[in-house]
């Protein structure tokens, strides 16, 4: 029976979703046991919100100063010794995940999975490649520890409800001195978090200036939404980089996506392929995002825009 090592991902005190999200993945695997390891300054706050997760057996906390801030060398080694005696050690394939998780694979030996989106056995597993589209079927050898990285666009949250024992643990590891963290610069928003929000709108080259882009705000606005963006619209200046949608930038998995003046890349659709609704406007009624909406509007979003706005 396999026993799973999840790293939660956290930022100043409050747990990621996408830990919840990496406990589904490990739970797919019938293990028999799911731990999840808490790396903080101070993870008695974290700690408890990831005993709460259903399905996890214990929460390791690992209280260091150098924890105060998520950086790859520093928690890198101290990840490897957790590691001893699991089975799989899984993080989430977020920006956290992809720093940290390759960093890990490399003092334990052994080649990382990426992008786990489905499991087929314990050391068998699909991931998407050639921006998804197609999937590929990964076998890990048994006989070494697997670290993955979990495409968290693919997998629910797990529910709530636990009660985790939670666990204070010393880890004596080396920590490198070379990389330091220096500061964190963030943009700051009241609209949901791009990753974790419920609904998305999203603008493409068809909304055509960075002034016009304030059509998509208010649309979002009305929904409770969060705001994202095609590739085509951050390379033209419109929005920062933060908000790009696709292969090269955000992952999502919103219950419903509106994809406002976005012809429909296929590296744009590999980061909404998980969506549960997909409305699409687009005046050009051959654009490719019509191939995947549930929901697709020919017309002018300048006129149909406000028009939703008010019947909203």
């Amino acid at each position: 029976m396999s026993k799973i090592l999840v790293i939660a991902e956290h930022l100043d005190g409050t747990l990621n979703a996408s830990t919840a999200r990496t406990v589904s993945a490990a739970l797919a695997l019938s293990p028999e046991a799911v731990d999840v390891a808490v790396l903080a300054a101070d993870p008695a706050a974290v700690a408890a919100r990831a005993a709460q997760i259903a399905g996890v057996t214990r929460v390791l906390a690992v209280a260091n100063p150098a924890n105060a801030h998520a950086v790859a060398q520093v928690l890198g080694p101290q990840v490897a010794q957790l590691a001893a005696g699991y089975s799989h050690v899984f993080g989430p394939s977020t920006t956290f995940g992809k720093d940290l998780m390759p960093v890990v694979a490399a003092l334990l030996g052994v080649n990382q999975v990426s992008d786990l989106m489905a499991v087929q056995g314990e050391y068998t597993f699909q991931r998407p490649i050639y921006a998804g589209n197609a999937i590929v079927t990964v076998q890990a050898p048994a006989g070494q520890t697997v670290v993955a990285t979990v495409r968290t666009a693919s997998w629910p949250q797990a529910a709530g409800g636990g009660n985790a024992a939670i666990e204070t643990v010393a880890v004596e590891a080396a920590l490198p001195a070379h990389t330091r963290h220096l500061g964190l610069a963030a943009g700051s928003s009241d609209r949901p978090d791009l990753q974790s929000a419920r609904r998305v709108v999203s603008g493409g080259r068809g909304v055509g200036s960075e002034e016009n882009f304030r059509i998509v705000y208010g649309l979002a606005d009305k929904l409770g939404a969060a705001v994202g963006a095609s590739r085509a619209a951050v390379d033209a200046g419109y929005c920062p980089n933060e908000m790009q949608v696709g292969q090269t930038g955000k992952i999502i998995a919103p219950e419903l996506y509106l994809a406002i003046g976005i012809s429909g890349a296929i590296q744009h659709l590999t980061g909404i392929k998980d969506a549960g609704t997909i409305v699409a406007i687009n005046k050009d009624p051959e654009a490719a995002i019509f191939e995947v909406a549930d929901i697709g509007l020919v017309g002018d979003l300048f006129q149909i825009l406000p028009e939703l706005e008010a019947a909203l």
